[in-house]
C-alpha cells in the first residue's frame, strides 16, 4: 500500500491539482443539480477557498467529500434564501403615508435643489463630499482611496459643505 506523502492540502501544488481535477466536474454536478441561476460556479470557487482556510483539517483524501458537501451546503442554503425573497415579494408594502402633501411637496424640491447643487461643485470636491458624509468614511480613508493628504480631503469636504450650504438655506449635516 502506497504511503500518502501529504497529510493536509496546504501545499499549494496539492491544492492546484485538486482543483484542476475537481472544479469543473463539481461545478457541473451543481449546475446539473441546482441550475444556473444560483451560479453554481461560484459556489465551488467558494467551497475551494473554504477548503484553503481550512487545509489543516483536509487530507487529499477527503478533500472530494469535503468539497462536494460545502457546495451542496451553500447552494441549499442559496435556495432557502431564494424562498425568504420569493416569499418577501408577495408582501404588499403600504401604499400610503403619514406625511401631509405639503411636506412630500417640499422634500421633493429640495432634493432636486440638492442634485442640482451637488452637480455645480467641482468634482474633486464632489467626490470627497460624497464619500465622507454620504458613505460614512473617514478623511484618512478617503485620503488613501484618492491619493492625497488627508488635509486635502478636509478642504475640498468643507469647500463643497461651505457651497452646498450657501445653495441651499436648509442644508445641515450630522
Amino acid at each position: 500500500m502506497a504511503e500518502n506523502l501529504h497529510k493536509n492540502v496546504c501545499d499549494q501544488s496539492v491544492f492546484s491539482k485538486l482543483y484542476e481535477k475537481l472544479a469543473q466536474g463539481l461545478s457541473d454536478i451543481m449546475y446539473y443539480k441546482y441550475g444556473a441561476l444560483l451560479n453554481p460556479s461560484d459556489k465551488v470557487q467558494d467551497a475551494f477557498i473554504k477548503m484553503w482556510k481550512n487545509c489543516e483539517k483536509v487530507t487529499p483524501e477527503t478533500a472530494k467529500a469535503y468539497l462536494y458537501t460545502v457546495t451542496n451546503n451553500m447552494m441549499l442554503n442559496e435556495v432557502k434564501h431564494q424562498k425568504v425573497i420569493l416569499n418577501y415579494s408577495k408582501v404588499k408594502p403600504k401604499d400610503y403615508t403619514n406625511e401631509d402633501p405639503e411636506f412630500i411637496l417640499r422634500k421633493e424640491q429640495f432634493l432636486e435643489r440638492y442634485e442640482k447643487a451637488l452637480s455645480s461643485l467641482k468634482p474633486d470636491q464632489r467626490e470627497a463630499f460624497i464619500l465622507s458624509k454620504i458613505e460614512g468614511k473617514t478623511h484618512q480613508e478617503i485620503a488613501d482611496m484618492i491619493g492625497v493628504t488627508r488635509k486635502v480631503v478636509g478642504h475640498r469636504v468643507y469647500a463643497a459643505f461651505a457651497l452646498l450650504s450657501g445653495q441651499l438655506e436648509d442644508f445641515k449635516l450630522k
